[in-house]
């Protein structure tokens, strides 16, 4: 397949705010329960790779407390901004995938719906082991739209068929962009292999709810352009979806988020990338 690289969900376009939104919606809640039984507090230095929106690093910020401190990166930190009067919470441009990782090292690493977007994934994943301490925790968690490729699961009308077909044709503008659609289930293989160990993974897949509608909104707002212009969709069609969700006349489901987890054994030296 010949990819085209360009990223499908630009920060730059006004409908990222929203969609970022709604993504912290339904995902925030999951990713500080990972985070909290870890043993996330008062401290820590955490890197958070990829954070888009403010809600995991503004969190962040206050678990580590004065004594803490998170540097929080992004290929493009539109949403992100300043630090929001946080001493200890750091806003970086950064590329996980062709810049060299950080300095210093880290007792946590987290990167939520990041590398799968990421041409140089597993050069990203080295390096953000590569900066853990001994001891130190990377946590990852990521989508796997081909565990569940729908976006009703209940495929019974018109407006379901709709609603599917628009989301088959996202995953193939994801996977002519080198997305890997399966990526998520192979994390606690990736992490093993990495040298971590005490791996552990699950998953969190809501089904329905005004955060699943306003996600599947915003994201079908954001890339209409991209999808009427190969033709995969309609102007007409599109209006229709978003005013069949806007009347909450289906229920829309996520992909299943998969977080996998372990740490860097204490004994094992740093080796930066």
């Amino acid at each position: 397949m010949a990819h085209d690289h360009r990223y499908l969900l630009d920060n730059q376009q006004v409908e990222a705010g929203r969609r970022l939104a709604a993504l912290s919606a339904l995902f925030d809640q999951s990713t500080f329960r990972h985070l909290r039984e870890i043993g996330l507090g008062p401290g820590w230095h955490v890197w958070e790779v990829g954070a888009g929106g403010r809600g995991v690093p503004d969190w962040l910020a206050h678990q580590v407390g004065p004594h803490g401190e998170v540097l929080s990166t992004d290929l493009d930190p539109t949403w992100l901004t300043a630090s929001g009067g946080r001493p200890n919470l750091r806003v970086r441009r950064h590329d996980v995938g062709l810049d060299p990782p950080p300095d210093g090292t880290f007792d946590l690493v987290h990167a939520r719906l990041v590398l799968v977007h990421v041409r140089q994934r597993d050069r990203a994943l080295a390096a953000m082991v590569s900066v853990l301490r001994p001891g130190g925790y990377l946590v990852v968690e990521e989508a796997d739209p081909s565990l569940q490729p729908l976006t009703c699961l209940e495929d019974v009308g018109p407006a379901e068929h709709l609603a599917n077909r628009l989301k088959n044709a996202f995953r193939q503008l994801m996977a002519e962009r080198g997305v890997d659609l399966a990526y998520g289930r192979t994390l606690p293989r990736r992490l093993r292999q990495a040298g971590l160990s005490k791996v552990r993974a699950d998953a969190y897949f809501p089904i329905a709810g005004e955060a699943c509608r306003e996600l599947e909104h915003a994201t079908i707002a954001q890339i209409r352009g991209t999808l009427t212009a190969a033709r995969l969709a309609t102007e007409q069609e599109i209006e229709q979806h978003l005013a069949n969700l806007s009347a909450g006349l289906v229920d829309t489901a996520t992909s299943p988020m998969i977080t996998a987890w372990g740490h860097r054994p204490p004994d094992t030296p740093v080796k930066r990338r």
